[in-house]
C-alpha cells in the first residue's frame, strides 16, 4: 500500500506541521467575522501561530505582504469590509477563504463569488455552503443536488458527504483545495479525496468552530514547501483541531462553554504522541 494511504503517514504529517507552526510562528492576517475573532486568534495561539486582525483598508497594502498566510471570513460581512478582504487576497499570500452562510443574501453571494475567482489556496465551509457555492461558480454544470434552496444561517442542512462531488467539481474549476466540514471533514483537490474523521458533536454548538479551524488551516498552510501541499495542510488542521476537541471533551467539559475552554487547552498541549497516534485521516475511494 502507498504510505501515503496509511494512518501513520497522517499521523507524523499532522505532527510534521504543527511543529512547524510552533517552531515558526507564522504571521496569520484575519480578515474574519466579529463573533468568530476571538475563538480565531485564540486558537491560533495555541496552536504556535502569531494571530493578527487587521481590517482597515488603509493599512492592508502595506501589512498583508508582511505575513505568512491570510484567512477571509464572511460570516459579519458589510460593504466596508470587502474591500480589505480583496485587497487582503491580492497580496501575494497563501489565503483561506470561509464562505459562510454563502446563500443567505444575493449580496453575500456575489461577493463570495469574486473573492473565489481571486484563487484561495482553500476554500472550507459547511456542506450547504460549498453546495451553495459550487451551484452558482459552475451554474452551467450543476448538478440536481446543489440547491441553494434550504438555508440556515452559518449551520449546515446537509452532511458533508453530500457535497463531496461538487466540492470536486468546485475544486476542478477553481484550482483551490475544498474543505468540507461535517462529521467527517472531506478535503478535495478535484482527484484525490481524504476523510478527516476526529472531532466531536458538541463543536457545534460553539459559535466559531468552524471559523477557528479555517484559521488553522491558513496557519499550516504558512508552513508547507510546497503550494501542492495546501490538501495536506487542510486535512491536517482539521484533524488537529477535532482531535483537540476530543480531547476537550474527555478533560471534563460539561457543556459548551467548558468545552472551549478545554479545547484550546488541548490544541496547546498536543504532543507527537498524541498526535500521530489519534488523528483519524484517510483516503477516500
Amino acid at each position: 500500500m502507498d504510505e501515503e494511504r496509511t494512518a501513520a503517514w497522517w499521523g507524523r504529517r499532522a505532527w510534521e506541521l504543527l511543529s512547524a507552526v510552533r517552531a515558526r510562528a507564522p504571521l496569520v492576517h484575519c480578515v474574519t467575522n466579529l463573533v468568530s475573532m476571538d475563538i480565531a486568534a485564540n486558537a491560533l495561539l495555541a496552536a504556535g501561530a502569531s494571530p493578527a486582525m487587521v481590517h482597515s483598508l488603509r493599512e492592508v497594502p502595506e501589512f498583508t505582504p508582511r505575513c505568512d498566510a491570510v484567512c477571509v471570513n464572511v460570516g459579519t460581512l458589510s460593504e466596508g469590509w470587502l474591500p480589505s478582504m480583496r485587497a487582503a487576497a491580492s497580496a501575494g499570500r497563501p489565503w483561506v477563504l470561509d464562505p459562510v452562510a454563502a446563500a443567505a443574501s444575493e449580496f453575500r453571494m456575489e461577493a463570495c463569488l469574486s473573492l473565489l475567482a481571486l484563487r484561495p489556496a482553500v476554500v472550507r465551509g459547511n456542506a450547504s455552503e460549498i453546495l451553495a457555492l459550487a451551484s452558482r461558480s459552475l451554474a452551467a454544470a450543476a448538478s440536481s443536488s446543489s440547491s441553494s434552496s434550504t438555508f440556515k444561517g452559518a449551520d449546515s442542512t446537509h452532511d458533508s458527504g453530500d457535497a463531496l462531488q461538487d466540492a470536486k467539481a468546485l475544486a476542478r474549476s477553481t484550482g483551490a483545495v475544498i474543505a468540507v466540514s461535517g462529521a467527517v471533514d472531506y478535503v478535495t483537490d478535484g482527484e484525490r479525496v481524504v476523510g478527516a474523521s476526529n472531532g466531536v458533536a458538541m463543536m457545534q454548538k460553539i459559535t466559531a468552530t468552524g471559523c477557528a479551524a479555517t484559521a488553522l488551516i491558513a496557519a499550516f498552510l504558512a508552513v508547507v514547501e510546497e503550494p501542492s501541499d495546501a490538501m495536506a495542510a487542510a486535512a491536517c488542521a482539521l484533524a488537529v483541531f477535532g482531535l483537540a476537541g476530543e480531547i476537550g471533551m474527555e478533560s471534563g467539559a460539561k457543556g459548551p462553554a467548558s468545552l472551549r475552554m478545554h479545547l484550546i487547552d488541548a490544541l496547546y498541549c498536543l504532543d507527537e504522541q498524541t498526535v500521530t497516534s489519534r488523528v483519524r485521516i484517510s483516503l477516500h475511494s
